[in-house]
C-alpha cells in the first residue's frame, strides 16, 4: 500500500458550533472519495461514501477487510434511513424511535441506492444513527450516507480512542478525527428486522432485554460465535478482537484463576491479566489491568478493547481474562471475548 498523509483533527464534541471548519475539512476529503476516521458512542469508524464504490474499497484495503463481510451505513437522522430502503417495517420503526440515534444498527430491505460493495451483493442493508455529535455533524457536512466499519486494522481489538486508529492505520488513511474516547466502547447491536421477528445477529451496545421491553420477543441468531456462511452482518464470521499475545478465558473461582497465573509463571511466561476490579484486587499478579466493575457491565464494555490493546507493547506472552454473566450488555462483552480468544479455560 502506498504511504498517504493522515490528516489529524481534534475537536471537541461538546462545542461542535466552532468546530464548523475542522468539521468541513474533513468532509471535504469524504465528498473527494477518501477515507476518514471519526468517532461514535460505541467506537471509532472508518468511514467512505457509501454510494461511491470506489471509494469503499479504500476501507477494504486500509483494513486488510475480507470483501464479503458487509458494513454499516451511518445516517444522521431517519428520514435518510427511508432514502435507502424499500421499506420500514412497524417493528423496525418502533425500535428506531426508541433506539436511535444510539448503538443500534436494523438490517432492511435495500432499494439498491447505496454501493453493492457496502452490502457484500445482498438484498439488505445495515444501517444506524450514531450518537455522537461529530459523527452526526460530519454525515451531514458531507452530504453522504458513510459506510464506517470500525477504524482498526481487521481482526485486531476495535478502536475507542483517535491514538488507536493512528497506531493501526496512520498513513493508510486521508484522516483521523479525533473527538475523544468513545462511551459505549462495543460495537451496536446488529438486528435483522427483515423477518417476523427481530433476530440479533450481533449484540451491542443495545441489549435483547431492552430490546424486547419495546417491541416483545427478540430473538437471536444461533450462529453468533461461528458462521462459515457469507455474513449477514460485521462480526459475524471471521475472527476479531484479537491482541498481539495468545488470549485464554479463565472461568472458575479466585483459587483456580490464581492457579493459572502461578502455573504460567512457572513456566517462565510474563503473564498480563485483564480482571474486574472485583477479581484483581484479590489476584497476585504483575501485570493487571482493571477494565471496570461487575456491578455495573458497562463500565467493562467501555474499557474492554483498550484492554485488549493494553498489554500489546508489554512483550506479555499471554494474557488471562476472566469471563463474565451472558445477560444484558454482558452477552456483547463474551461475544467479543470468546471472538478473541484462543482458548476458554475452566474450572
Amino acid at each position: 500500500m502506498i504511504e498517504k498523509e493522515t490528516h489529524y483533527w481534534t475537536i471537541d464534541p461538546n462545542n461542535i458550533q466552532q468546530e464548523n471548519k475542522k468539521i468541513a475539512e474533513a468532509a471535504t476529503l469524504l465528498q473527494a472519495g477518501e477515507v476518514v476516521a471519526f468517532p461514535t458512542e460505541t467506537v471509532y469508524g472508518l468511514g467512505a461514501d457509501a454510494t461511491n464504490s470506489d471509494a469503499v474499497a479504500k476501507i477494504f484495503q486500509a483494513k486488510g477487510r475480507p470483501a464479503d463481510n458487509p458494513l454499516i451505513v451511518h445516517v444522521a437522522e431517519k428520514a435518510q434511513i427511508k432514502t435507502y430502503v424499500t421499506e420500514i417495517p412497524q417493528i423496525a420503526e418502533k425500535l428506531i424511535d426508541a433506539f436511535m440515534p444510539g448503538p443500534l444498527t436494523v438490517i432492511l430491505k435495500s432499494n439498491q441506492k447505496i454501493a453493492s460493495i457496502v452490502t457484500a451483493g445482498l438484498d439488505t442493508i445495515a444501517i444506524r444513527i450514531p450518537d455522537h455529535t461529530v459523527a452526526r455533524a460530519l454525515i451531514e457536512a458531507s452530504g453522504r450516507p458513510l459506510a464506517a466499519p470500525s477504524a482498526n486494522t481487521s481482526g485486531k481489538p476495535s478502536p475507542t480512542q483517535a491514538i488507536h486508529v493512528f497506531q493501526d492505520l496512520n498513513q493508510k488513511i486521508a484522516g483521523i478525527v479525533d473527538g475523544g474516547e468513545a462511551g459505549v466502547g462495543v460495537e451496536s447491536t446488529v438486528v435483522d428486522c427483515t423477518g417476523e421477528l427481530p433476530l440479533i445477529l450481533r449484540p451491542g451496545g443495545v441489549t435483547k432485554e431492552e430490546m424486547e421491553a419495546v417491541v416483545g420477543e427478540v430473538l437471536v441468531d444461533q450462529a453468533l460465535k461461528q458462521s462459515t456462511e457469507q455474513p449477514k452482518a460485521p462480526g459475524m464470521k471471521y475472527n476479531h478482537y484479537e491482541p498481539d499475545a495468545p488470549l485464554h478465558l479463565i472461568q472458575g473461582d479466585t483459587a483456580f484463576f490464581q492457579a493459572q497465573i502461578d502455573q504460567l509463571i512457572s513456566e517462565s511466561k510474563k503473564v498480563g491479566v485483564i480482571a474486574s476490579e472485583e477479581l484483581a484486587n484479590e489476584l497476585q499478579a504483575s501485570h493487571i489491568k482493571q477494565i471496570g466493575t461487575r456491578s455495573d457491565l458497562k463500565t467493562i464494555a467501555k474499557h474492554l478493547y483498550d484492554a485488549l490493546r493494553f498489554f500489546n507493547e508489554k512483550e506479555i506472552d499471554i494474557i488471562l481474562c476472566e469471563t463474565f454473566t451472558d445477560q444484558g450488555v454482558g452477552q456483547a462483552i463474551m461475544n467479543r471475548l470468546q471472538k478473541a480468544a484462543t482458548k476458554e479455560i475452566k474450572q
